[in-house]
């Protein structure tokens, strides 16, 4: 484990473990406050992430940040980090391995940053954090605690973009999430 965000960002810039290194134009490493209670966790970087190298800037991150205004979440408050660093291509999932290449600088940012609270956004964040066994249609919206952290999965934003049904239950979920960041007085 690296000691700083800073190391572990510049340890990750020439990766090359898994073959989505072949194909990005920028590592997405994560964004936010480093002492962020409150962490968001995505699939992997889009193309304009790709491009800008920074996570959730295209259409789900606009959405992300309309939710975020309409709560009363500052986007600069929390990190937002993915499962995998680089763009998968065409915005497709990332593979078992390539999540599994990745997964170990995930878990270094989580010890630096030391989240209280954990939202999974989407399936493969789900999957990969909490295990096989979850399903982001049952899962979403419950609490999970897992040692220390409080996660609560919910939908992509990427998702209600595909299906307007979905937005209402994304918005709950994340009133939930402010909710318990104002009962455990974070």
């Amino acid at each position: 484990m690296l000691d700083t965000i800073e190391e572990l960002e510049e340890k990750i810039k020439g990766c090359n473990k898994c073959k989505l290194c072949k194909t990005r134009t920028n590592i997405v490493f994560g964004t936010g406050n480093k002492n962020a209670d409150l962490m968001f966790i995505g699939e992997g970087p889009g193309q304009d992430e790709d491009i800008q190298g920074i996570p959730f800037v295209g259409k789900a991150g606009k959405l992300m940040n309309m939710a975020f205004e309409g709560i009363g979440i500052n986007r600069e408050d929390v990190y937002i980090a993915n499962i995998v660093k680089c763009r998968p291509p065409l915005n497709r999932n990332p593979e078992n391995d390539e999540a599994v290449a990745c997964m170990d600088y995930l878990r270094n940012q989580v010890m630096l940053i030391k989240p209280k609270i954990i939202v999974l956004l989407g399936n493969v964040a789900l999957k990969n954090i909490l295990g096989n066994e979850f399903a982001i249609t049952t899962a979403r919206g419950k609490w999970v605690e897992k040692k220390g952290i409080l996660y609560m999965p919910t939908f992509h934003p990427a998702a209600l973009l595909r299906d307007d049904t979905k937005k209402i239950y994304f918005w709950n979920d994340l009133q939930e999430v402010k909710n318990k960041l104002e009962s455990l007085n974070i």
